[in-house]
């Protein structure tokens, strides 16, 4: 796969403009990423003007503290897809896991697969916040709840993907559930070292640099 079908080119920031969206998915459709990653609000502009492109619109549910119910999860997920959503990227209930609540776990995540219906849905599960013992757990609840992909990062919180922890990801879910590293790919030889530690998807606001073979800075 050529790398730039790696990348989920990624604009989060809560101040972020029409203008900015509409760059970024100008930038997705020249460099032919795998999907443009917007805040729900956006995800009906993105779908509009990608319409006929190979790009896919990914957007972020429960983001970026997952602290919402199951239920609000769902909902937010449908109304997603109903806007145009081909991806969806949901964090995890943090504190049911690091409180032992892994029913709970189990069921918000299944709560917003079934809602997906056959999108694809990428579970986030913020690796920084976690031991290693958690993100296994995690891990391990995201296979069994039937999501398609494990991610390590809001690019919110106090820190990105490490190589360590896609590769701990790899190692727990096996060679067919994708990795996803976010919040930590801002060069060309990020992405690689991410993808050989095992990520089928990089997660990067630093898309266009990370093609062009440039360093750029910022936190996702």
């Amino acid at each position: 796969m050529k790398l730039n079908k790696y990348i989920d080119h990624t604009l989060l920031k809560p101040e972020a403009t029409k203008e900015q969206i509409e760059k970024i998915i100008e930038e997705a459709k020249e460099y032919d990423f795998a999907s443009v990653c917007v805040n729900p609000t956006w995800v009906k502009i993105a779908a509009e003007e990608l319409r006929g492109s190979d790009v896919k619109v990914c957007t972020v549910i429960g983001f970026p503290l997952g602290a919402t119910t199951p239920e609000v999860k769902a909902f937010e997920t449908k109304n997603a897809i109903e806007n145009g959503a081909d991806e969806i990227d949901m964090v995890i209930n943090i504190g049911a896991l690091k409180s032992g609540n892994l029913d709970l776990l189990e069921k918000d995540i299944q709560a917003v697969v079934e809602a997906s219906g056959e999108k694809l849905v990428k579970v986030i599960i913020e690796t920084c916040l976690l031991t290693d013992q958690e993100k296994v757990l995690a891990c391990q609840i995201s296979q069994k709840a039937g999501a398609d992909f494990v991610k390590t990062s809001t690019g919110f919180s106090t820190g990105g993907a490490t190589v360590e922890d896609v590769a701990l990801m790899r190692q727990t879910v096996g060679p067919d559930m994708g990795v996803k590293a976010s919040g930590g790919a801002r060069s060309y030889d990020d992405a690689q070292a991410f993808i050989k530690a095992g990520a089928t998807r990089i997660g990067a606001s630093s898309g266009v640099a990370i093609m062009k073979g440039e360093t750029a800075s910022g936190n996702y």
